[in-house]
């Protein structure tokens, strides 16, 4: 007999509830699933079905169910399945939309630059305040285990690490059940010290698993992309203000365009600048500026939002006596441009 498509349902429904409360699962509780509208009657004979196929056990008489080793097993390699699966599908599409953004970023970086007479900059899309999406444990030898992270963005991490003891086969199963079970879906400030006592203690004597485990966690999900890309226009346009136009100030700021490293280091200055205003946009004048060679100029900058912790950074560089007026409605006017383009893309 095969598990076809109702029996799953039921499967994962006992297994999760049975994962929330640790307390054997009956049909009434089953049939409660909003998704499921089936009697508990037919959901009986399907509980039936999966005990005499092995996926759940009966703890005693008048008890409801509970899972098997070979029902955890289903359960997790259709989690496995359904990652791998979300995992193609996400690279296909940015696969498909890679050039297109790229292209866009770098027409609007262009047009501003033309709009306003200044120098700018676009960053493209990265994720922020990521959340974890997945864990996997396996064996790589008796005290070795390969720690397969997910984060937001389908940003996998690989890591080794050394245990003190042996993992048996049942306990790294349940250990990446509690893992995922309790873990998926938050960002690293919500994995608290409350949520860290209750794995820790779960876990029993592999505790210290669970520490190194969320060491890596944390990691991942605060790792920043390594290739930040950066699109840039109008650098020249400095050679029209004369306090930029010097011979020594002009070419480190070139430098500054083309090398690029300090335009990151001033992106990340910003996405950690907790005092922007509501609209995102920031200034910075002369001295308040991060990068020295920009000491001289005038930076505005804006972040621009595409949904689930996807964002970018918008920035019009030139000299003090800029026209604010003029580039804080620039910035804002595109904005909502990137805004409007990128659901336009997204529902396509």
């Amino acid at each position: 007999m095969e598990l076809d498509a109702r029996k799953v349902t039921i499967l994962k429904a006992i297994i999760k509830t049975y994962l929330e409360t640790g307390e054997p699962v009956g049909s009434r509780t089953i049939s409660k699933f909003s998704d499921l509208k089936l009697s508990s009657a037919t959901i009986r004979n399907e509980m039936s079905d999966l005990e005499e196929m092995g996926y759940i056990i009966q703890p005693h008489t008048s008890a409801g169910r509970i899972p098997s080793d070979k029902g955890y097993r289903f359960y997790v390699d259709q989690i496995l399945s359904e990652k791998d699966q979300e995992v193609t599908e996400m690279k296909e599409m940015m696969i498909q939309r890679v050039d297109r953004v790229e292209l866009l970023l770098k027409k609007m970086a262009q047009m501003l630059a033309a709009n306003t007479n200044y120098a700018a900059m676009i960053s493209g899309p990265q994720y922020h305040q990521n959340k974890l999406k997945f864990i996997q444990l396996s064996r790589v030898d008796v005290t070795k285990l390969l720690v397969v992270t997910v984060v937001e963005g389908n940003i996998v991490k690989n890591t080794i690490i050394d245990i003190n003891e042996p993992v048996g086969d049942e306990e790294l199963l349940n250990l990446n059940i509690m893992l995922n079970t309790s873990l998926n879906g938050l960002t690293i400030e919500e994995i608290n010290l409350g949520v860290i006592s209750r794995l820790k203690e779960q876990a029993g004597h592999h505790s210290h698993v669970v520490d190194l485990v969320l060491e890596e966690v944390a990691e991942a999900i605060q790792a920043d992309q390594e290739d930040l890309q950066i699109y840039t226009s109008g650098a020249t346009n400095i050679f029209k203000y004369p306090e930029l136009s010097d011979g020594e100030k002009a070419s480190k700021l070139l430098s500054t365009f083309e090398k690029k490293d300090e335009l990151q280091d001033l992106i990340a200055e910003i996405n950690q600048n907790e005092n922007s205003s509501e609209t995102g946009i920031q200034v910075y004048i002369g001295d308040e500026m991060p990068v020295q060679s920009m000491k001289d100029c005038s930076v505005v900058t804006a972040n621009y939002e595409l949904g689930e912790g996807l964002r970018g950074t918008i920035g019009i560089i030139g000299p003090k006596r800029m026209d604010y007026e003029k580039v804080l409605g620039t910035l804002k006017n595109l904005m909502t441009q990137l805004d409007m383009t990128f659901k336009k893309e997204k529902g396509d």
